[in-house]
């Protein structure tokens, strides 16, 4: 007998290390299944909705590409184009395309192609074919140029009356609009077919419907609130957060009137207990934020004072003849702006300000919530001005103090008072294998594979 056990031991030990090198090898096939609060009404990149940036963004990047795409750093790399270069001076580039490249229509992407698409989104530059190359000129010096590219407003689209058509991993197979949208791979695909045949994705799902589905395993990826993503995690779901990427602030209707405006608006700035806003109301789903834009992407928002100073507040409001009572909006479908609304309102009282939430469309000043568009400070900044009706910023180099000095520029308006900045989190479910959160919250789904059901 033991002379026969040896080998049966020595051939299950054999099957169970192939089985489990299977299950975590790689492999094509299989549909994800993903739900999302969007309901975009079109899928043209160039027709985006600031409210829902970050979910159109994700759709948009399975469906069409950039000429270049930014690394996890934010460094500018190929994409469509193989390589660039710029003239002296930085108003004339030139951009080599890629050979053998072709839309989800089968239609070959040709430098006439890309300059009709980038035209349609930049009526301004100057776009146009020369042999291999696209060449766009601009008014001005821009050496950001590689960078603009990179947003998802620039992707390259074949538009062919109400029809669209990209270069992306994937190309539609289903769209019931502002529903749902199944997508399938290509097999063409210039950087390597996805691993995965399928995505599914439906649409226009609240944050509590995602999660019941997936507990009862109909969804395999979910957007998660921030202020839930702890609980999330601690009832034992995956979650994987990206780094704080969507800047909520205080935002006024127009520019101070007076100088004693100008000091209410600093006292309020001074009252608000940013620390508490995150502990409590988004359970430290962020950060509390002086800036615009976060400390990991500059380095410098400790620069930014963003601590709770009543005392000084109380000061501030000493010094004002007659205050104004503010009327302080917010968008009604987000509960969570509502409550951070009404933590505002308690932190001026006790400042000496006047303050009542309002539900009108018109209000002195509302609570706003932008993303960050891109990787790229300058860019980002530039995107986050425009959210805001603030000017663009102006930058005299590549230099870290510009930067500073242009956010800085944009505070002294007193036309925003920044508040967090918060992460976006997704629940994964464990079939979902190598999933990588970028820290713009990217998804990088043509390398996602799903393990094999037993």
């Amino acid at each position: 007998m033991r002379l026969t056990t040896f080998p049966l031991l020595a051939v299950s030990s054999l099957l169970w290390a192939l089985s489990a090198r299977a299950a975590t090898r790689p492999h094509y096939g299989g549909t994800l299944h993903v739900e999302m609060r969007a309901a975009p009404a079109s899928l043209d990149p160039a027709i985006s909705n600031q409210s829902t940036w970050l979910e159109t963004r994700n759709i948009s990047g399975l469906m069409f590409d950039t000429l270049v795409s930014l690394d996890e750093q934010g460094e500018p790399e190929p994409a469509l184009a193989r390589s660039w270069q710029a003239e002296p001076g930085n108003q004339r580039w030139q951009f080599f395309l890629r050979r053998g490249v072709t839309f989800q229509d089968g239609a070959p992407v040709t430098p006439e192609a890309v300059a009709t698409s980038l035209r349609r989104t930049n009526p301004s530059w100057k776009v146009f074919p020369e042999g291999e190359a696209v060449i766009v000129e601009r008014d001005s010096p821009a050496p950001n140029l590689p960078v603009e590219l990179t947003l998802p407003r620039n992707s390259i689209v074949k538009r062919d009356g109400g029809k669209i058509s990209g270069t992306g991993p994937f190309s539609v197979s289903e769209l019931d609009p502002g529903k749902k949208l199944v997508l399938a791979a290509r097999d063409d695909y210039w950087n390597g077919r996805a691993f995965l045949d399928a995505i599914e994705i439906t649409m226009a799902k609240s944050f509590r419907e995602q999660l019941i589905s997936f507990d009862l395993g109909k969804a395999q990826v979910i957007e998660v609130a921030p202020e839930q993503a702890h609980r999330a995690t601690a009832e034992g779901r995956h979650a994987a957060s990206s780094a704080p990427i969507e800047l909520i602030a205080l935002a006024f209707a127009r520019d101070p009137q007076s100088p004693a405006d100008g000091q209410q608006r600093q006292a309020l700035a001074l009252s608000i207990d940013r620390e508490l806003l995150n502990t409590v109301v988004l359970q430290g789903g962020g950060e509390p934020a002086g800036g615009l834009l976060p400390n990991w992407m500059t380095g410098y928002g400790f620069l930014f004072p963003a601590s709770v100073n009543l005392d000084l507040a109380r000061q501030v409001r000493s010094g004002i003849p007659h205050t104004t009572s503010w009327t302080l909006g917010y968008d009604l479908a987000d509960p969570t702006a509502r409550v951070i609304a009404e933590r505002i309102v308690l932190n001026a009282r006790d400042a000496g300000l006047g303050m009542q939430v309002t539900s009108g469309s018109s209000a002195d000043l509302r609570i706003v919530r932008i993303p960050l568009i891109s990787l790229d400070a300058r860019i980002a900044l530039g995107e986050l001005a425009a959210g805001l009706g603030l000017p663009q910023p102006k930058f005299a180099s590549s230099a870290i103090d510009d930067l500073y000095s242009a956010e800085d520029k944009l505070l002294q308006s007193q036309r925003v008072i920044p508040l967090l900045h918060a992460r976006a989190t997704y629940g994964i479910s464990g079939d979902v294998k190598n999933w990588r959160t970028a820290p713009d919250a990217t998804w990088r789904l043509p390398n996602v594979w799903l393990a094999e059901k037993p």
